[in-house]
């Protein structure tokens, strides 16, 4: 049995019931090494086994290993595990070595939808989610993406935006939204959403860049409607009052 766990923003407070049964039902606890420590208050006794970036593969497999032993696996991923974490990656895996074992996805709260909260209602309206990480996917593909989203005026939640190897994407980025958007639109700036240090920063979308941005940062760019009001950046959904 493998549990594949979103624990959401990292906090206990913002995991599932049933993530956090799923966790004590496991009698190996499996993941990256941040999410591992974000949720140690609950893995007492637990066997773990930890790794650093890079290594899903290899988790996964280890994973099925010891499902195939008769263990229960709790195989852990930040966030949603089926939106850019383990979901996918474990059932390919299995699939990949023709063994049948059973496999449960767990939802987490997603770090667009935590910061989506922190800033107020950002994404009440048709939005999309684009990572502007090029490890697994070409810079070409992102920038097409990016034009797309841009012309259907969608709200756009950038995931994985400026690390220490990528620290023009987001000046890209944005100048390939600048194309599309008013240079005003307002963007919302979350890092560490609904963990310990948390920070909120609303901006505009010609400004963003000016921002402190690194890889525990969510950016939200609002659509044509969207506004400010009271601190809280907003996006009607077109309700009459």
């Amino acid at each position: 049995m493998i549990y594949v766990i979103g624990t959401g923003p990292g906090l206990e407070d913002y995991m599932s019931l049933r993530a956090i049964e799923a966790v004590k039902d496991s009698d190996i606890i499996i993941g990256y090494k941040t999410y591992i420590n974000q949720i140690k208050g609950l893995l007492k006794d637990k066997e773990v086994y930890s790794a650093g970036m890079k290594k899903e593969i290899d988790r996964c497999k280890k994973a099925l290993e010891y499902a195939l032993q008769g263990k229960k696996v709790g195989l852990v991923s930040g966030g949603d595990a089926g939106v850019y974490g383990m979901a996918g990656i474990m059932q390919e895996i299995a699939l990949e070595h023709s063994k049948k074992v059973q496999i449960e996805v767990i939802p987490g709260i997603t770090a667009a939808n935590a910061a989506a909260a922190s800033l107020g209602a950002p994404i009440m309206h048709d939005y999309t989610v684009i990572s502007l990480s090029d490890l697994l996917t070409e810079w070409s593909l992102i920038e097409k993406r990016l034009e797309c989203a841009g012309q259907g005026d969608f709200v756009i939640a950038l995931y994985n935006p400026k690390s220490n190897g990528r620290r023009e994407h987001i000046q890209k980025a944005r100048d390939i939204l600048l194309e599309y958007k008013d240079k005003n639109i307002p963007v919302g700036i979350v890092r560490n959403a609904k963990r310990e240090k948390e920070e909120i920063e609303i901006t505009t979308l010609e400004k963003m860049c000016e921002s402190e941005i690194n890889m525990s940062t969510m950016i939200i760019i609002g659509n044509s409607k969207t506004y400010v009001a009271n601190g809280r950046m907003i996006t009607p959904r077109g309700y009459k009052y």
